[in-house]
């Protein structure tokens, strides 16, 4: 299948050096928030990509659970591949793509794990039903069929039924430590604006515009 003249122009807005503030979680909660507001669904959903023993990448979209000045935040079964990816190499990064704003955002880092009260609060806000398919499966593992999981799911429901669901010791948090940010502002005829967050030794943040 031919896709080479599929493309639309970006045409929305552009992105100067003047819009920027001089911290990238400011400059992230600021587009994050527009986001928001136009209605994007799951503006939190997000690409992670992980790197294997090997060297093959691997990425899968994972859902952002909250972020600050420390990092990047997100919750998955640490048997899965990609927490024993980032077990033998934590340096991962993460993108976030907003086509109604034509913008894309990319962070490259380190992921450490969160500890277990950070983790047992989230755990806790989690709808119950979720908190029992935390306890079904474990992530990436081969199965025979969705019967299998439907029916871990009923004896969960059956053992925790008269209590609060404890959190697996097998699941938790990642926190993603950025050290490079990159904001996307799509633009006519491929011209895309482009500007790089690095961090540098002194904690402080230098920032580049790269070419398209």
């Amino acid at each position: 299948m031919d896709l080479s003249a599929l493309r639309e122009e970006y045409t929305r807005d552009g992105l100067r050096r003047e819009d920027l503030t001089d911290d990238p979680i400011q400059q992230f909660t600021k587009w994050f928030e527009q986001a928001q507001e136009v209605d994007i669904h799951e503006p939190n959903a997000m690409s992670l990509a992980t790197v294997a023993e090997d060297g093959q990448p691997s990425l899968r979209t994972v859902l952002l659970k909250y972020f600050d000045e420390s990092g990047f935040s997100l919750f998955t079964n640490y048997t899965s591949a990609k927490a024993h990816e980032i077990e033998k190499n934590p340096k991962v990064a993460l993108m976030f793509f907003w086509l109604p704003l034509e913008r894309q955002v990319i962070i490259r880092g380190e992921a450490e794990k969160l500890g277990k009260a950070e983790t047992m609060k989230y755990f806790l806000s989690r709808p119950h039903g979720s908190q029992l398919g935390a306890w079904c499966s474990h992530q990436s593992s081969v199965i025979t069929g969705r019967k299998m999981l439907e029916l871990k799911f009923d004896e969960m429901k059956r053992k925790f039924k008269k209590g609060e669901v404890p959190v697996p010791s097998f699941w938790g948090g990642y926190r993603v430590r950025p050290t490079k940010i990159e904001f996307w502002q799509g633009r006519p005829s491929r011209l895309h604006d482009r500007f790089l967050y690095k961090l540098q030794d002194d904690s402080s943040w230098d920032i580049e515009r790269l070419a398209p």
